[in-house]
Formats: C-alpha cells, structure tokens, sequence
C-alpha cells in the first residue's frame, strides 16, 4: 500500500518543462565577427580585380546572418570602400596602402557579398561591386583650386599619358615600357593649367634603344617573367610649359597577372582608352556551388529588408518610454558600423 502511494505521488508531480533558449542577438557592424567577414570579403574583392586600385574598408553599412545549420551561417554585408593610392598590381599590402583624400577627388566603392562560414572558416560565395566618384562640386566647396578628375579618354589626359611615357622611354636604361591602363587623371586651370595622370606599365623584351628601331617587335615579358608598374606624370602647361614622369617596377611577382582590355598601339595607347569608363569598380562573381539565381534573390531579399529594419528601429525608439537614469547614454545601433575614414 505504501508503494502504491508513493507510485500516485510521483506520477501526480508536476514536470518542469526547460525554458527554450534565447536565440542569438542579432549581428552588429562593428562586432568582431562582422569585421572578420568584411576582411574577408575586401581581400577577395582586391584579388578579383583586375584594373584600377586597391579598396579599403570604410564602412560596414549592413550586415544579415541566415544559420543553414550546425557551425554553418550564410553572411551578408554591404559594405562602403575607399579607393587607395595603391595600384591593383602593386605588392603593397592592403594595410600599408593610403586612402586617397576627399580632396584628391575620393572614389568610392559598394559592394554587397555573400559569404559562408562552415566550421569557422569564413570564404566568399557571391560578390556584386560598383564604384563612384564623388561630385566635382563637393570638392569645389571644399578646395576651389583643387584638380577635377576626367575622364580617360580625355585629350589632354591621353596626350600627358602619352607625352609622359615617351620623355621616361627615351631616357631610361632599363627596358621599354608599355601602356597597359590609365588609372587616372585630373585636370587644374587656376593658378595654373596641369594634368596629372597616374597609368600602368609593363616591361617589354627590348631594351629602349632596341625599342627606337623596331617598336613593334617588343612584346609584353611572359607570364612567368612579366614585370610590372606604375607611372605618375605631370604635364603643366600655362604659364609655363613642364614636364615630370616617375616609373617604378615591381619585379616579377609570381601568379600576379594582368587582363589585357585591348592591344596596344605603338604610341603606347590602347584603343580601349577611348570610351573607357573612370574610375569603376566593376566586379561580379558567384561560387560554381551557388547558383546565380539564389544569390541574387537572397541579395534582393537582404536590401528589401534594410528600410523596414531601419524604419522599425526608429518606430521603437520614437515610442520608448522607458524612465531612464540621468546621464544614461543609448548604446549606438547595431548598423551601419562606425566610418574608418571619411564619408562621401
């Protein structure tokens, strides 16, 4: 009898059920994942890009977490570059490398990308970048008589690009250089009338006095002794006509090559510079793993969200009114992240 009371206790005992755990808060910008993934992407963003400069984080503007399962989370960002001083050929590490100044015509860079992290490991899976340059009347408001960029098939720029490799080819004695792309150029008339070109190079298989009897037989070094560089000219031409040129080559860089977007002319010109686009960070890419068509309707899905999300946060914030002690100070929004720059 004394067992079967016992049995009735025990089975009438209410059962406590555990609490189901809180799901993780929300990723913010500046969390350090965040930024594990932003470097991530940056880096990968650099070594896809085959023309212009290298980019720098400025900004990690949003940021959206979709866990596929155990130790595996699908990441996207959208993240704000700065272009930097430092060409995409060149061996410079990206943090040795300067954020052009706003008023050196600042360029910058949006990317959205989609990336994985399975067991840790963080690796890029989709990429979609475009690139701007801030208004000439920005930097007018700021520096009246800074230089304007222009456009690269500018006749003063192609001239001054080609003026400028010409005076260093025919004084070098090291071997001929050819045009491989015009990075940039920039055009001042007061006080004075200059243009200013930055372009890229590459050392052919004659040296430049074999180049002056024969300039279409040299040819660009092959891949596994191609030499590349960097060339910056200024031409001044009022009040007084000057000329200045400085070109450093790399060394051969094993693995590092150039995408050729046109043949070269004999003045060192190609044909491509005409019509070509300035400064435009052009690069889109998707895993062969992931198909394009989920990419971009999660990369649709992931900017449709950004407005609600902010609208809703602003909502909240708009209607708290919860007593707060005197002196209490907000904590900042999880997104956009904190500027590592300068905005434009």
């Amino acid at each position: 009898m004394k067992a079967l009371i016992t049995l009735i206790l025990l089975v009438q005992l209410p059962i406590h059920k555990a609490a189901p755990a809180a799901p993780p808060a929300p990723l913010g910008c500046d969390d350090p994942e965040s930024e594990a993934a932003a470097e991530v992407a940056v880096n990968y963003i650099n070594g896809h890009s085959h023309h212009g400069y290298k980019f720098a984080l400025n900004r990690i503007e949003d940021v959206r977490v979709v866990p596929q399962g155990p130790n595996n989370d699908i990441i996207f960002l959208e993240l704000d570059l700065l272009e930097t001083k430092c060409p995409i050929l060149s061996p410079t590490p990206l943090a040795n490398c300067t954020v052009r100044s706003f008023t050196e015509h600042a360029v910058e860079g949006d990317c959205d990308v989609k990336l994985q992290k399975l067991d840790g490991k963080i690796s890029v899976l989709a990429s979609k970048c475009h690139s701007h340059a801030d208004s000439s009347e920005d930097i007018s408001k700021v520096c009246p008589d800074c230089p304007q960029l222009a456009s690269l098939n500018n006749t003063e720029v192609l001239e001054t690009v080609s003026a400028a490799l010409n005076d260093f080819n025919s004084k070098t004695t090291g071997p001929y250089l050819r045009l491989l792309e015009i990075g940039r150029g920039k055009i001042q008339y007061h006080p004075a009338h200059v243009v200013a070109v930055e372009f890229a190079v590459g050392a052919t298989n004659c040296s430049a006095e074999e180049a002056k009897v024969n300039v279409g037989a040299c040819q660009l070094l092959p891949e596994d002794q191609s030499n590349f560089g960097f060339c910056i000219g200024t031409m001044v031409k009022l009040p007084t006509q000057n000329l200045e040129v400085d070109c450093q080559l790399y060394g051969h860089q094993p693995g590092v090559t150039y995408v050729h977007a046109g043949q070269d002319t004999s003045a060192g010109l190609p044909p491509s510079a005409v019509g070509f686009r300035n400064h435009d960070l052009r690069l889109s890419y998707h895993n062969p793993l992931a198909s394009e068509s989920s990419s971009s309707e999660m990369f649709r899905s992931m900017l449709s969200a950004k407005p609600v999300t902010k609208r809703a946060v602003a909502e909240a914030a708009q209607h708290d009114k919860v007593p707060r002690p005197v002196g209490f100070v907000p904590p900042p929004p999880p997104c956009p992240g904190k500027i590592r720059h300068f905005d434009i």
